[in-house]
């Protein structure tokens, strides 16, 4: 759990650096898949910091994976937007509300429930077509940011968004996959090209979307698309269970964690950038 938090950290803080850098670089054609977009945006020393604390939390994510139920982790990551409002009040001068600051309570109640109800990840290796299922959702989050660039403002954000939040939760459940770490295994595993294709995608679109539309919108979706979804395939099919008798304290910790987090989506997006420091 600590694992947990601290990519919660990382994603939350690199969350605020990347929306300045994304909105400092130069527009592009307005599709929802922006390669060149990642491009510009990787010439800001703020986007290359983000990428820096996004790999560490990618590291932690993985220790945590490894040892907790995927939706425990997922519930800690959607959290990071907690840690994200908190950044924002703090550098780039974000009021908060009292029920924002509520909201960021809630949230962390949540993980306090979680925490005391979360059992060990569960031993299950999954059905053997999950990873090529995996695959499959990383290939469609590609499809659906190309298809979004044709959406109107609303819903193209919000498709950004929950592609976003679906690649990173394709990543969440290929960690728990891939067990053979050797190279020839790594090699003919659909869950090693889905955890990397889901992860770049992810990235392309969540990086369109912190230029584009209404990133509030769009990071609404993320949270769900990286919080429910995994969480179901680990109950389902790879065997996360919650400690004897807690299984509604746990699922009562996901929902406040979840909920506190949407209520904090705003903090996706940075303020204009005359109110940038």
């Amino acid at each position: 759990m600590i694992c947990a938090l601290g990519a919660a950290l990382c994603f939350g803080t690199a969350s605020v650096l990347q929306a300045v850098a994304a909105r400092a670089a130069e527009p592009g054609s307005g599709s929802g898949v922006d390669a060149r977009l990642l491009l510009r945006a990787l010439r800001q020393w703020r986007y290359l910091a983000g990428l820096g604390l996004d790999g560490l939390g990618f590291l932690l994510q993985i220790v945590a994976l490894r040892s907790l139920p995927i939706y425990a982790v997922g519930a800690a990551l959607a959290a990071s937007l907690a840690v994200t409002a908190v950044v924002a009040a703090r550098l780039l001068r974000v009021r908060l509300t009292r029920p924002e600051w509520g909201a960021v309570a809630l949230v962390c109640l949540g993980l306090a429930l979680l925490g005391l109800a979360s059992g060990e990840e569960g031993s299950d290796p999954g059905p053997g077509w999950l990873g090529w299922a995996l695959l499959g959702c990383a290939a469609a989050v590609l499809v659906v940011g190309a298809a979004a660039g044709r959406l109107p403002g609303r819903a193209r954000a919000l498709a950004l968004g929950l592609g976003s939040g679906t690649g990173f939760g394709v990543v969440e459940v290929a960690v728990r996959l891939v067990d053979d770490l050797s190279p020839g295994a790594l090699l003919t595993d659909p869950a090693v090209y889905a955890l990397l294709l889901g992860g770049g995608a992810a990235f392309l679109l969540l990086t369109s979307a912190l230029q584009q539309g209404s990133v509030t919108t769009a990071t609404a979706g993320m949270v769900l698309g990286e919080t429910i979804g995994p969480a179901l395939a680990g109950v389902i099919w790879l065997g996360d269970r919650t400690r004897e008798g807690l299984t509604w304290l746990a699922v009562l910790g996901f929902a406040l964690a979840v909920t506190g987090a949407l209520a904090l989506s705003r903090f996706g997006e940075p303020p204009p950038p005359d109110e940038s420091p």
